[in-house]
């Protein structure tokens, strides 16, 4: 097998960032194939980007390019962030669309065709990640790239009827027709996209199995579900439980139990929703009042972006109004924290939780849910309350399953949760567990690179019945 170039928007050299659910998954493949990982270095310039730079760091190979100032707001803080991703998690509300955004997005991808092709070798395997980066593929085989390329989105794919509110839509959707295999989270969005392959170019374009077939190019689709690494999980959690920051949160809760959530300050994430059901929680069962904390960790992301300014102001309103109501001079109901922690004293917060909060409006996986089973001491484990909107949900049918809207039926959960005898806490996280194991994300990587290398015999094949098609068509017209 060649190398396997994986391609982001962002490449995370600093090693101060926080790894979110991608960066993970693709430093999980890059660690057992090697190859090289290629995309924005983070860094804005006054002008057209050069060569690439290689950077080797822990034995892997990164190859970056810093964005053009103007292009960049336009194509991530605009198209990317202001366009897709409130489109593709139904947020219609805050989506817009503007020509010149779109013209942008195009050109992003244009740039990193043209500074990625001249790296490529003819045996590479190419995955290309995310909604930032749909067209590269449609521009990497405009300049001859032959090699198999795949693409994998880590957020939904939105219905046909939501989809279609874009003018472009079928710019996007005829741009992932260019890659060899497309990966979804859930069935859910796999279905969503095939849906709209058929309204566009009928139901006969969708064969068995949900191959598509383009321009004489049979294309594969496949449900991927992003898994977690269970085991360095498990140790990193149980090692952190006694780290000096874990042991000094869990003194100052003075014997109560606690609650969590970890999210990216994000309006999908359903904070606001999650902030009204624990008032309502507090409200509906008095006897919790001062017996239990809840600690929500929401580091600042897209802060350029009007949406999530709003939104960090409507939390702090919201938790404000909760701690004046509810709090003593010992207790406050809800600690809320915007800042990053290390990925270890997360993990340690988490095995110290009774409960986990995951109410996403809407959201491609979520593995911060993942994480919570994998770091719990399975003993004495928490419970998991998760929004039936995430993707997670379809893999942890154990976890307590709620509307993320029902701020009355999320009060429900926690106490629920809280309540929950011993012996079902044990058999739901035991069964939970079991799932995340089958299905990690050493799975995850493998099945996508094992299918796309499929591909590569595959498109050799339908070249070759091309060419002897148009021999026979020669042969037959002269």
């Amino acid at each position: 097998m060649g190398r396997l170039i994986n391609v982001s928007n962002r490449v995370p050299l600093a090693k101060t960032a926080a790894p979110g659910g991608l960066a993970v998954g693709v430093l999980a493949a890059m660690r057992a194939r090697g190859g090289l990982w290629f995309g924005w270095n983070g860094e804005t310039t006054g002008q057209e980007p050069g060569e690439p730079e290689i950077t080797i760091r822990d034995s892997l190979t990164y190859a970056t390019i810093p964005l053009p100032q103007t292009l960049y707001e336009r194509y991530y803080s605009g198209f990317a962030n202001g366009t897709l991703w409130p489109l593709f998690h139904y947020f219609l509300a805050g989506f817009r669309y503007e020509d010149q955004e779109y013209a942008a997005y195009e050109q992003a991808n244009a740039l990193f065709a043209s500074r990625l092709s001249p790296l490529l070798a003819p045996g590479d395997l190419i995955w290309v990640h995310d909604y930032h980066l749909i067209p590269l593929g449609e521009k990497l085989r405009a300049l001859g790239v032959r090699q198999p390329v795949g693409f994998f989105l880590h957020i939904p794919f939105p219905h046909f009827e939501v989809l279609r509110a874009l003018p472009t839509f079928a710019e996007i959707v005829r741009a992932l027709l260019a890659y060899d295999l497309v990966g979804f989270q859930t069935e859910t969005d796999r279905e969503s996209f095939l849906n709209a392959v058929r309204v566009l170019w009928g139901a006969q374009s969708v064969g068995d199995g949900g191959t598509v077939v383009s321009g004489g190019r049979t294309i594969r689709t496949g449900v991927f579900p992003i898994g977690v690494d269970v085991q360095a999980i498990t140790q990193s959690a149980a090692k952190a439980a006694g780290s000096a920051p874990v042991q000094r949160m869990m003194q100052s809760l003075v014997g109560r139990r606690l609650i969590v959530g970890v999210d990216r300050l994000d309006y999908s994430k359903g904070l606001l929703e999650r902030f009204q059901a624990y008032r309502q929680f507090l409200e509906s069962y008095p006897e919790q009042i001062g017996q239990v904390t809840f600690l929500q960790i929401a580091p600042l992301g897209r802060q350029k972006v009007q949406a999530y300014a709003q939104i960090r102001d409507e939390l702090e309103q919201s938790s404000g109004r909760t701690n004046g109501r509810f709090a003593d001079a010992d207790w406050t109901p809800i600690r809320y924290l915007n800042r990053n922690f290390p990925h270890a004293t997360l993990m340690g917060f988490l095995r110290a939780a009774q409960v986990c909060l995951v109410t996403a409006l809407r959201d491609g996986m979520n593995l911060v849910a993942k994480e919570f089973i994998a770091a719990q001491d399975p003993d004495d484990p928490g419970v998991l309350v998760l929004s039936n909107r995430a993707g997670a949900a379809c893999e942890l049918t154990e976890a307590l399953l709620i509307n993320p809207y029902d701020t009355r039926g999320i009060a429900g959960a926690i106490q629920r949760a809280l309540t929950m005898p011993l012996a079902e806490r044990r058999a739901r996280h035991a069964t939970s567990l079991a799932t995340l194991r089958e299905n990690d994300i050493h799975r995850w990587h493998t099945r996508f690179i094992d299918e796309l290398q499929a591909a590569r015999g595959r498109s050799s094949g339908e070249l070759a019945a091309g060419r002897l098609r148009r021999l026979q068509q020669s042969l037959s017209s002269s």
